[in-house]
């Protein structure tokens, strides 16, 4: 399952200028003339790699429907959205490679090829496969540029800027697609990383919404479930992720989904449900190494550290991205196992090492690292440089925060980690960030009503984190006696009580003076009074709920 596709005779070096995915901008908007050529170049591509790959016989209505390759079975996973497995993406890259030797000027099996190399480097964490499909791509567009009609090739650029982490590019590739052709359902899984990458969240699901109308079926609800967990809606989020899953028909796809449940119920704090749903993803496909490194982490937050440990070091080794490692690392250190967490550690500084001419941005875990393991200084500095370069998503600005409260400035700190907690997604991390920041700042009540959200929301969100929570909720102590209900004002007896003391007088002389008065009140007084106050209930019954969704809110992040 992780054999690496074929490296024999690797493609000719294309003749245009390395560049990268950020440093190639996107034509200009060309006539509509080009939409139908973009739709007919990726069919002809199809239908042309298909053909060498399966024949049909003569006597096709006798013959029994030949089984689907690996091959078939990739571009058939490709063309519903769907992930293929790793052996048949291998078999795809394979016959891709072999096909494009003969037939240079093939710019959609170029783009296929491309589009094919970012995936195996999304799945096997080797970034090298970048630099192959940059490489693939621009020799598609060689062959056939976008503005006549190789949309499939900037497709391909927007998804491998997306995969490196440079959702700026992504965002200009994709929108430079949709723009020409809106209909286009390839680009809105681009567009819907660089939005989320970009912290535009109201963009995201817009192309969210475009999407699952042009797409129907388990990609697109899978994407919807993010949109809801991003916006704070669990049960929306589960229950859609939950179709993704009884709606996918190959074992790559259903693995993504049950993933994604496991990924939901880690956050919900319920690690043995989260667990159960990694089991059941790797059951139905053994290569999906995701769901092994989420088995690992719901494996520590259940105090089975051995096991986590053998889990961690097996991804680790076969799909080294920098976050596994880092966690592998965390972990070790909260086992005050220190000589294996500084191995981790120079580890992940290798991988990051390796990121950097790959094109690959690791500048979030990177600062995650050096904030509580390295230098605080430099963490500020990796963030400062995302946010200024537009990065504004709830994870950026949770790892701002945090780099410039252990850099010492909580001050600057604190606005970072409230927009975190604000932006709708529900993450104990953002809640124990946001209440560490509060309590060094001797905001006591703040502080301590996000520590328990952190804890509320994931007891063992972290292996060094969570003890540090409890132990700085502990030394906050409970709050003082007293509270809300001893601070109301006095019920409105007193004010009530002149009525009765302004009755006798009225009684002791003028009756008839005073009849004239009480008429005008029974004609409009008491209707009048009789509307407000139900009028005012509402209002009083209606301010709870405002007041429950912002303490939603409060604990939703």
């Amino acid at each position: 399952m992780d054999a690496k596709p074929q490296q024999n005779p690797e493609p000719p070096l294309s003749p245009l200028p390395p560049q990268g995915a950020t440093a190639v901008p996107p034509p200009p908007t060309p006539m509509r003339t080009t939409l139908r050529r973009a739709a007919f170049g990726a069919l002809a591509g199809a239908v042309l790699v298909a053909g060498a790959v399966i024949a049909v016989p003569d006597d096709a209505e006798e013959a029994a429907p030949p089984v689907a390759g690996p091959v078939a079975r990739a571009e058939a996973a490709a063309a519903a959205g769907s992930p293929a497995s790793l052996s048949d993406l291998t078999a795809l890259i394979g016959d891709r490679q072999t096909w494009v030797e003969t037939h240079p000027a093939d710019a959609p099996s170029w783009a296929v090829l491309g589009t094919a190399y970012v995936e195996w480097g999304r799945r096997s964490g080797d970034v090298a496969y970048y630099g192959r499909a940059e490489q693939a791509l621009q020799r598609s567009l060689a062959a056939q540029p976008g503005e006549r009609g190789n949309a499939e090739a900037w497709v391909g650029l927007g998804a491998l800027a997306a995969a490196r982490n440079d959702f700026v590019a992504a965002k200009r590739w994709g929108e430079t697609v949709r723009t020409r052709e809106p209909k286009n359902w390839t680009v809105y899984p681009v567009l819907i990383d660089a939005y989320n990458g970009l912290g535009e969240y109201a963009a995201a699901a817009r192309a969210t919404e475009k999407f699952a109308a042009l797409r129907k079926g388990a990609p697109a609800l899978a994407r919807t479930s993010e949109m809801y967990r991003n916006q704070g809606w669990r049960e929306d989020a589960l229950a859609t992720a939950q179709e993704a899953a009884d709606r996918a028909t190959t074992p790559a796809g259903k693995a993504v989904a049950l993933h994604r449940l496991g990924d939901l119920a880690g956050e919900r704090g319920e690690p043995a449900e989260a667990l159960a749903q990694y089991d059941a993803a790797l059951r139905t496909d053994r290569g999906h190494l995701p769901s092994l490194a989420g088995r690992a982490r719901a494996l520590a937050a259940l105090d089975r550290t051995d096991e986590a440990l053998a889990d961690y070091r097996t991804v680790t080794t076969k799909l080294p991205r920098p976050a596994y490692v880092l966690e592998l690392g965390e972990l070790y250190e909260s086992l005050d196992l220190d000589g294996d967490a500084r191995t981790q550690y120079a580890a992940l500084r290798e991988l990051l090492t390796r990121a950097r001419p790959a094109g690959v941005d690791e500048s979030l875990t990177e600062a995650r690292f050096e904030a509580d393991h390295g230098d605080p200084e430099a963490a500020v500095e990796l963030m400062r440089t995302a946010w200024d370069a537009q990065r504004r998503s709830s994870a950026v600005a949770d790892a701002l925060a945090w780099s410039l409260h252990r850099a010492g400035r909580s001050e600057e700190a604190v606005q970072y980690a409230e927009r975190a907690v604000e932006s709708g997604v529900r993450n104990a991390s953002y809640a124990y960030h946001l209440g560490m920041i509060e309590s060094a700042l001797g905001q006591d009540g703040p502080a301590r009503g996000h520590l328990e959200e952190a804890l509320r929301t994931d007891p063992g969100f972290s292996p060094l984190a969570a003890p540090l929570a409890r132990e700085a909720l502990e030394a906050l102590g409970e709050p003082a006696e007293g509270g809300p209900a001893d601070m109301q004002p006095p019920a409105p007896e007193p004010s009530a009580a002149p009525e009765p003391s302004a009755a006798p007088e009225p009684s002791a002389a003028p009756e008839p003076e005073q009849k004239p008065e009480q008429e005008p009140k029974a004609e409009s007084g008491p209707e009048p009074k009789a509307d407000p106050e139900p009028t005012a209930q509402p209002a009083r019954s209606a301010a709870p709920s405002p007041g429950a969704t912002k303490s939603g809110a409060t604990a939703a992040p």
